[in-house]
Parts: structure tokens; sequence; C-alpha cells
């Protein structure tokens, strides 16, 4: 049940504030008084705190939504998901914001800086859950639990934890690998404070994650036996899976065969595609369904900021479009739309319609990028159940939908390019029979459905753009493919020209934010910033 593991903070939070011009921006710690010996007392303290782990990923502070353990960014901009987002959907031919706000202009164009506030809320965002997950690791070491006499089933259900943390470390250093390749590199077993963080090169966090995932498995819960909303085997090789598919960007060295011996786990687990795809994106999508394999969980009440499924939905509808009808009454800020490579990837065939492609406007083309209805706009995700009730929420505008991280949909695609690609452990047949499983959907029938000989490499680029549109994938993809930079493949306003231009290979990678080469000079920038 979505309620069994809320994302909310207790009053014995962890006041944390990371402001990328300290110095120590890797070795936090928490600045309230109650001390580690109080927190971590008994088994009930421990889950507290596991609690807290996963709700850095929902919230924007402790203190409610008006607050950012941000430092110098808007606590509206400062929720993880919404930096995210914004990082793998703005810079590409998915997505276009109308608003003007400083930094946003420079993602539209893919021509931002290294004080870019986006890219730098995402990279601290990212070390401040790393931050944190580090510090429950030093306080749940065998000898801290035998020193507070916790022992049995209650020790050994915080080694879980344990696992869960690390997968969580995991996943935050996969983003900065993914985003910004060379980031400051700590683990638990690091002094705080006593020097500043080395960096980690690339292949080598490559090579971390990928460890620390292995290395985990065993911990972790069996896939889909854990509570909704925590991490699992599942979720641990639906990562994996991820990680490999993009190993030849990350390190030079392509893995799919792993990546098709990941996917196939996930895959085999026993997660199935949900009926209906639209119904993924409503706000009960956390029952009767067994394609999610880790959310994000977002509650209207308990759990609010503006960023998160809030944003997603009221950033792409405006008051023109009945906000009710999406779920947010008081709500529609009119702001994000595609640009019009996006709807083009949804044909007719046969006469038959693609569910998958929820578009709302007249006009597709992006002529002017401050004029919201320049452009369709996705109305893929709504707070209201597929019954058509809107959850509670204050002031009419916070949803209370849930965003999966990770899908078996996906799985079934990286399975299929990996094929394609020559990873060995797996067959076109079967990749013909997950591609066809997703346009059955899709379609609503066979009408969509392929042979073999559609099921070029190519193909899964378009297909992960019609089943993952704003799922937080298209720049990494389009990296993978090498259509991110260069001049092969072109969209509107694409280097800052209206038909778009050709953008500099460094741009691959985001800048490590100036701030933080100022303050710890173990840094050193990326090539071409």
């Amino acid at each position: 049940m979505k309620n069994s593991f809320k994302i909310i903070l207790a009053t014995t939070g962890l006041l944390l504030s990371l402001n990328s011009c300290k110095k120590d921006a890797l070795n936090l710690t928490p600045t309230n008084d109650v001390t580690a010996d109080v927190v971590y007392a008994t088994p009930a303290g421990y889950k507290q705190e596991l609690v807290k782990l996963y709700a850095t990923y929902a919230l924007t502070s402790p203190t409610g939504s008006d607050n950012s353990d941000i430092g110098g960014l808007n606590s509206g901009f400062a929720d993880f998901f919404r930096l995210f987002w914004t990082s793998q959907e703005l810079v590409t031919d998915e997505a276009i914001c109308a608003w003007g706000d400083t930094g946003i202009p420079e993602l539209d164009y893919s021509t931002w800086n290294t004080d870019n506030q986006f890219l730098r809320g995402l990279y601290s965002k990212s070390i401040l859950q790393i931050t944190i997950c580090n510090e429950f690791l030093r306080e749940s070491t065998p000898e801290k639990l035998a020193s507070r006499n916790i022992t049995g089933a209650d020790a050994a259900a915080i080694q879980r934890y344990r696992a869960e943390a690390r997968f969580l470390r995991a996943f935050q250093y996969w983003v900065l690998l993914d985003g910004f390749g060379n980031p400051p590199f700590v683990t638990e077993d690091d002094a705080i404070g006593k020097t500043n963080p080395k960096q980690i090169q690339r292949a080598a966090l490559f090579a971390y994650v990928e460890s620390e995932l292995k290395a985990i498995e065993g911990d972790l819960a069996d896939a889909r036996t854990n509570e909704y909303g925590r991490a699992d085997k599942g979720a641990d090789w639906a990562l994996l899976a991820r990680l490999y598919l993009n190993a030849q960007v990350y390190t030079g060295t392509a893995k799919y065969t792993e990546a098709i011996t990941y996917s196939s786990k996930v895959i085999a687990a026993g997660y199935g595609l949900k009926a209906n795809y639209k119904d993924l994106f409503l706000a009960d999508n956390n029952l009767n369904n067994n394609e999610n394999i880790l959310t994000i969980n977002y509650d209207g009440v308990r759990g609010t900021n503006y960023g998160g499924t809030t944003f997603l939905v009221n950033a792409a509808i405006n008051a023109d479009m009945s906000p009710a009808t999406y779920g947010v009454p008081s709500g529609g800020w009119g702001g994000n739309r595609t640009r019009q490579n996006l709807p083009a990837l949804f044909p007719d065939a046969n006469g038959t319609l693609d569910k998958r492609g929820v578009f709302f406007g007249t006009k597709s083309t992006v002529d002017e990028i401050g004029v919201f209805t320049d452009g369709l706009r996705v109305t893929k995700f709504k707070n209201v159940t597929s019954t058509g009730v809107t959850p509670a929420s204050l002031n009419g505008t916070f949803s209370s939908l849930d965003f999966a991280l990770f899908r078996l949909a996906e799985q079934y695609l990286i399975y299929g390019e990996a094929v394609a690609r020559g990873g060995s452990g797996g067959s076109v047949a079967q990749a013909l029979t997950y591609v066809n499983a997703l346009r059955s959907r899709a379609y609503g029938n066979a009408s969509g459905n392929l042979t073999t000989a559609a099921l070029t490499t190519d193909f899964y680029l378009d297909e992960r753009g019609r089943e993952l549109y704003w799922e937080c994938h298209r720049r990494t993809d389009l990296i993978r493919y090498g259509k991110f930079t260069g001049s092969t493949y072109l969209w509107p306003f694409k280097g800052g020209v209206k038909a778009g231009t050709a953008l500099p290979a460094y741009r691959n990678l985001y800048p490590i934010p100036s701030a933080d080469l100022i303050a710890n000079p173990n840094l050193v920038q990326n090539t071409g910033y």
C-alpha cells in the first residue's frame, strides 16, 4: 500500500543545508542539537532515519515547501525530481519552457554555463543525498549496533536498511556520473570535515557504482517484496541494466551483454505491464500496478513541495485547459511543452492511433519560446485517479501522483537495444516479443506490431521516445546515440538558433559548478568549460 512507507519527516529531522561554496560540501553534518546516540538509540530510530533518506528525494527541506536544503536556490526549484527532469528533458528535443527565470533560457538553448542555478542545484542535491546516506552508514555498522545493544532480528533489519542506503547513494552517484562525469567523491569511510573531497574520474566512478550495486544485492529484499517505494533487488538490477546500456559512453567499453543479463533478471522477477498505459501516470498508480519497480512517492497533503509531480502536472497546463480536470483546480503554470520533434514520433499505423501520444493544442511548431501555445502540451501526467477522483491537496495545487524511477517497460527496451547493438545472451525474437507487448498496449490491438526487420538500433531511440517521454531519459538516450551534440540531429533552438545548430561535443557533460571549483582545489573542470 502507498502509505505503508510515508514520505514525511519527523520532528527530529536532520536540518541539513547545502551551499556549494562550502569547502567540505560532501562532508556535511546535522546542524540540529539531536545527537546520533539519541537518534539511533533504537531500531525505530533507524527506521525513521531510513524514511528521511527517501524523503530527500521528495521534499525540499525538513521544514516545509517554503524552505530549501540547497543554499542559494529558490525552494520551488530545489526538489530532486524537478532538477533531474530539467537536466534530462529541457535540454533536448522533448521539451521547452516558456519561463524566463535565470538559467532556464540557457537550458532551452543548450548553452548553459558553469553558474547555471539548475545544474548547480542538481549537483548539490545529489551530493546532499550522498552525504545523508554516508552518515546513516557510519551509524549503522555492526560495531555501532552492538554498542547500542541492537541485536538479532533488529540488527538484521538494519542490515537491509544499510543496503538500501547504499543503493540510494549509488543512484545519486549514477546521476553525477551521467550528468557531470567527474564529481567529488566521499564515502562513509572518509573522515568528516578533515580534508577537501578528492575528485573521481568517470570510469572509476562507473566501477564504483557497479561494484556497490553488486555488493548489496544479497542484502536487499527480493524483487517485489519490500514496502512500496523502497528499493529491492529489482531496483538494483534495473539500475545495473541502465548503467551497462550506457557503459560505452561512461568508460569507452561496451557492456551490452551485461545489460541483457540484468534487464533479463528484472523481467523474470514477476513484474508485468499495466494494462492501460495512461493509468501509469495517474494519482492511484500505486494500486494494482505491477509495472513500477521503484517510485518517488508524493502526497498532496503530508509531503508537499513545488517540484516533483506537482511541477510535472502544473508546468504543463494553463488556465485555458481546465486545471481541475488534471487534479490541480488552483494550478496551471503555463511553462513546459513539447518541441515538434516529440509529437512527430507518433504517426498513425493503419489508421489506429498510438495511444501513448497524449498532447493538447493545435500548433506543434515552436516559433517563440516564451509563447506557451507554441508547441503541443503534454497531458500524460494527471493528479486524478483512474476513477476520476482528485486526491486531497493543500491549496488545490499539490500532487499525489508517484513518479516511477524505474518501470518494466524500460527494461524491455534496454534488452532489445542491447541485443540490436550486439550483446550476447539474448535474441531478436525475444526482443520482438517485448516490443510488441508495448506496442499492443499502445495501440489497443496488434495493428502497431512489428517484425524483426524493424528492430534496428535506431528504432529503439524512437520507441524509447514514444514509451518513456518526459520520464527523465532523453538526454542520456541522445548522448548514447551520438545525437545530443554535433549537427547530425537538430531540434528547434538547439544551440540557440531557431532552426537548430550543432553543439560542441564537450556539452555531453555538464560543468562542475564554479563555486565548488573555487572552494575545493582538488577539483578540475570538465573539458570545454
